[in-house]
């Protein structure tokens, strides 16, 4: 899939994979997850084929912290395989033709982009990252790095597990008392977070216009059969990527 808030500048490219039934571990993208390595390098040879030859791949080890990673160097170092990676669950680059990823199977994925500074990030929000508000802390990266201004920065929320699925007990749920809009509580006296929304007002306080937000409605645990979902799928290794470059032409 991809976000119409992006399609209308042919300086950057984007994709959020789907499951692919024909395809190896249904088109995962996890190295780390203990399948076969080759399989998975030929899930993520066909990322080349949409974002060019030319193109390079950044990845991270994600850790669900609050660590934002500066990619100033064009390598695919870890991206064949999958070792000496830098723990981050954020990465920010000014360099073209470096695509920044995140995999995931119910975090959220944020996909943000400067059309101003000509810079790019992305983020692995978890409800840890989440609490540490991550994604403010990559946007204010790339205040301090690029010039980037808030208002100027464009946003993707992808695909992720919704509050309709997302059950939590009260030591996760009372992390976020101050977004009681995000939190209710189900017919089991349980709680269910809804961590789009909050890293959606997290996004706000950072000064994200929302005009410059697209949010997608889908919930990874709903549509299973679309994007891979470790609490629906009771533990899946399988992961899907959000991947955001900016293309230089000759």
């Amino acid at each position: 899939m991809r976000f119409k808030i992006f399609e209308n500048d042919n300086s950057i490219k984007h994709i959020v994979t789907e499951k692919n039934p024909n395809a190896g571990y249904g088109f995962s993208m996890a190295l780390h997850t203990g399948e076969d390595k080759e399989t998975i390098l030929s899930n993520r040879l066909k990322l080349s084929e949409y974002f060019g030859d030319d193109c390079h791949y950044a990845t991270a080890l994600q850790t669900h912290s609050d660590v934002v990673h500066v990619i100033d160097t064009i390598d695919d170092r870890g991206w064949e395989s999958g070792e000496g990676l830098v723990e981050a669950d954020a990465l920010i680059t000014n360099l073209p033709n470096i695509a920044l990823t995140v995999l995931t199977a119910d975090c959220v994925p944020i996909l943000l982009y400067d059309p101003i500074s000509k810079a790019i990030g992305v983020v692995h929000a978890g409800w840890r990252g989440t609490q540490q508000r991550i994604v403010a802390k990559a946007i204010s990266k790339m205040q301090e790095l690029y010039g980037t201004k808030a208002s100027d920065t464009i946003v993707g929320i992808g695909p992720s597990i919704g509050g309709c699925c997302y059950e939590v007990g009260s030591e996760v749920a009372d992390n976020f008392s101050e977004y009681p809009e995000s939190v209710s509580t189900n017919s089991n006296g349980k709680s269910q977070l809804d961590l789009k929304s909050i890293n959606r007002a997290q996004l706000l306080d950072s000064g994200i216009k929302s005009v410059h937000m697209e949010v997608t409605p889908i919930c990874t645990a709903c549509q299973s059969d679309r994007f891979f979902s470790y609490r629906k799928e009771q533990g899946c290794s399988g992961r899907f990527v959000s991947a955001l470059a900016m293309i230089s032409t000759p």
